[in-house]
Order: structure tokens, then sequence, then C-alpha cells
């Protein structure tokens, strides 16, 4: 086997798929699939009432519907992740935030794909709807954060962005909740 030798398999908008042989540290050749995925958002949007806007969409790879946060791919390479969350809050809700905090940023599934994905928390919303695309059919769900939380301990909500997204967002919301009191 040659090494690093890597072919495309598959190309689509966001995302190729490579197979690549290579050398492993003790000299034995193997062949491995990677997916090569642009950069993502996630945005856990919290209004005024402390509810956190899910988003409920039909996944066909899962052939269900999901409750999830509102996500997104950077389109190009001049959108920065701030935007992208600014847009896919946008097109999913209707929203957008004067506030946007940086939660987290990091690998989904490094396993076999590259998908890097900024997490951000939204609140004071306003509207500001831009059409969504056109393959998404979305209901938009205010819930209570605190009923989001049970969800995502109790297996209601199974999208693991959308569990990671409320986790993260947590301590700020209900830090907010506290200095009400």
């Amino acid at each position: 086997m040659e090494e690093n030798k890597k072919k495309l398999m598959y190309r689509c908008k966001i995302f190729d798929v490579w197979e690549e042989e290579f050398s492993l540290p003790h000299g034995k050749a193997t062949r491995q699939s990677m997916i090569d995925h642009k950069p993502t958002v996630a945005v856990v949007a919290v209004n005024d009432k402390n509810e956190i806007l899910l988003i409920k969409q039909y996944r066909r790879a899962v052939e269900q519907h999901l409750l999830e946060i509102p996500a997104g791919t950077i389109d190009h390479e001049a959108e920065t992740p701030l935007l992208c969350a600014k847009r896919e809050l946008a097109e999913e809700t209707g929203f957008d935030a004067a506030e946007f905090i940086a939660l987290f940023a990091g690998y989904l599934l490094p396993g076999y794909c590259n998908e890097y994905m900024y997490f951000f928390l939204a609140r004071n919303l306003f509207p500001a709807p831009l059409p969504p695309d056109e393959d998404e059919f979305i209901e938009v769900l205010p819930t209570s954060f605190a009923d989001a939380q049970a969800m995502a301990t109790n297996g209601v909500i199974i999208d693991a962005k959308t569990v990671l997204g409320i986790l993260l967002a947590a301590p700020y919301v209900n830090r907010k909740n506290l200095n009400k009191e």
C-alpha cells in the first residue's frame, strides 16, 4: 500500500467522503473512510420567558421527527461562525438575537468525520425572519428551559448536539434566573 493514498469516493454540497490508505505507527498498513465536512454551528436560543426555541423536523436518516436546536453549515469561507449562527437562527426560527455567547467548539465524530461545530447561546431575541431552506419543514416549539433539560435527560430529546447545547447553556440560563429573584 502506498503511504497516504487518498481517493474521493463521493461529493455533495456539505461534505466529501474519502477513502485513504496509510501506515500505522507500527508499520502495518490500513484503509479508512473519512468524511471531510464543512464547519457547522448550533444555537441555543432562549427567549425572555426563559423558553428554549426547539425545532421539530423530520430526519430521513433516522426516519423520525427529532427535537433539535437550530443548526447548520457554514456556507462559505467568508461566513464566520457567528454570522452563520445568526443566519441559521433566522432561517429556522424567524428570530435574531442581541446577544450571542460562544459556549464551545469541537469535533462531533472524530473517529471518521472532521465536522467541527461551534455552539452559541442566543439571548434577547427579536423577530428577524429569513426564508427557510427549501428542503426544511420546521415547527418551532418554545419550551421552558427546565422542561428542555428534563427532556434531554429522560430520552425525549435524542439529538446529541441538542443535549450538549442544553447542558452548555444551563449555567448561563440558570444564573440569569437566579439574578431575577
